[in-house]
């Protein structure tokens, strides 16, 4: 177990999770800043949006700090239950977003404008690699796609994964494990159509999967 100074890192965490769970709002902020960045992430990996994931960011923290008073007072680090609030959200906006798809695509189309502006491209090209990114997790059902967001892209261990998602521990590892058949069957079809430029990209998209499922 790492220490500093002398304190385990689950006994700071645990007083972390004491203070917050008592309402005080320095611990809560020192949550936000330590936490803040990957639930954001999290939530533009579920919807490769950046304005959807700055929503589910906020409203994963306010969550937290209303349902704090149900947090254990022991388990160590907090981003499993943060990240786990956050996938819920996700869901959510999921849903809302769906109606509102449906709502437009019976409204006449407005008129196309492309955007030029020269400090826009780096954002452009981040969303087309994002979007291909996403395209691919698209493949995979969503149960599967929650749990290889959390445990490639955010780190989480599987028992943390659990946590998260409030579900069995093998029930983490068999999700796993099929997104990851899902994912080589989905290159192999990419391969086919678009030849072995694009198989490549889309292996090294994914490879860390892979690479940490071995490696555990």
């Amino acid at each position: 177990m790492r220490r500093v100074h002398g304190v385990k890192d689950t006994d700071r965490d645990d007083e972390l999770r004491a203070r917050i769970r008592a309402g005080d709002r320095d611990a809560f902020g020192t949550l936000y800043d330590a936490h803040a960045r990957a639930v954001y992430n999290h939530g533009l990996r579920l919807t490769g949006d950046w304005s959807l994931a700055e929503d589910i960011m906020s409203e994963t923290f306010l969550a937290a700090w209303r349902t704090r008073a149900s947090l254990n007072l022991e388990g160590g680090s907090l981003r499993p239950w943060l990240l786990g609030i956050a996938t819920h959200k996700a869901h959510n906006v999921t849903r809302r977003l769906r109606r509102q798809r449906l709502f437009l695509s019976r409204q006449p189309a407005p008129p196309a404008v492309t955007d030029f502006a020269e400090e826009s491209a780096g954002r452009i090209d981040d969303a087309r690699r994002l979007a291909g990114v996403r395209s691919a997790l698209s493949g995979l059902r969503s149960q599967d796609r929650e749990v290889l967001v959390l445990c490639v892209w955010s780190g989480l261990t599987y028992q943390e994964c659990a946590e998260a998602l409030d579900i069995p521990l093998g029930t983490v590892r068999s999700r796993l494990a099929r997104a990851r058949r899902r994912l080589d069957r989905l290159s192999a079809k990419n391969m086919e159509l678009h030849g072995p430029r694009g198989e490549v990209k889309k292996q090294a998209a994914f490879a860390a999967a892979r690479s940490q499922e071995e490696n555990r």
